[in-house]
């Protein structure tokens, strides 16, 4: 009979331990990319539109871009302000593709590694020039379950100039 009263602790005790243990978080990986690679397409159908309150919609508040040869700009009104000159140029065009698109494990971040083609006018010339490049984007779930880029970067594939 004790025998049983301890067999019987044992097995509840034991049910016990396993309720209380966490549940692991669901994996929600392919819906956090297909959410993602959905802003991207959004993202670069309004490109053009040269709207910069649309473009920086795309960003957290806190976001922070880096630009080859320039300093980083943060924060989303610092972001849209140096976007207005760059739109207002009649030659602006941009698209970008991602290329590889990758979610964590625990659900708030994601990030994606893409492709870019921007024509802009020359300073001297005035004549349109293309850049081609790549770009890598930090998206994080914000509060309210949407996401937002954190982080983005470009760099273009066109040889630095020669040391002078």
């Amino acid at each position: 009979m004790l025998r049983n009263a301890a067999l019987l602790l044992l097995v509840f005790l034991a049910a016990w331990i396993a309720g209380c243990a966490p549940k692991a978080a669901p994996d929600t990986r392919d819906a956090d990319v297909k959410a993602v690679r959905d802003i991207e397409t959004a993202w670069s159908k309004d490109l053009p539109s040269k709207n910069a309150d649309q473009f920086v919609s795309h960003y957290a508040d806190n976001a922070i871009v880096l630009e080859p040869n320039a300093p980083a700009v943060a924060g989303k009104e610092a972001i849209k302000e140096s976007l207005k000159p760059m739109m207002a140029d009649p030659n602006y065009a941009m698209s970008f593709e991602p290329t590889k698109v990758e979610a964590s494990k625990g659900g708030d971040m994601v990030y994606v590694i893409g492709t870019y083609s921007m024509t802009m006018s020359d300073e001297k010339t005035k004549q349109p020039v293309t850049d081609k490049g790549k770009y890598l984007t930090v998206y994080m779930k914000q509060a309210d379950g949407s996401w937002k880029a954190v982080a983005d970067m470009s760099n273009t594939d066109h040889p630095l100039p020669a040391a002078r």
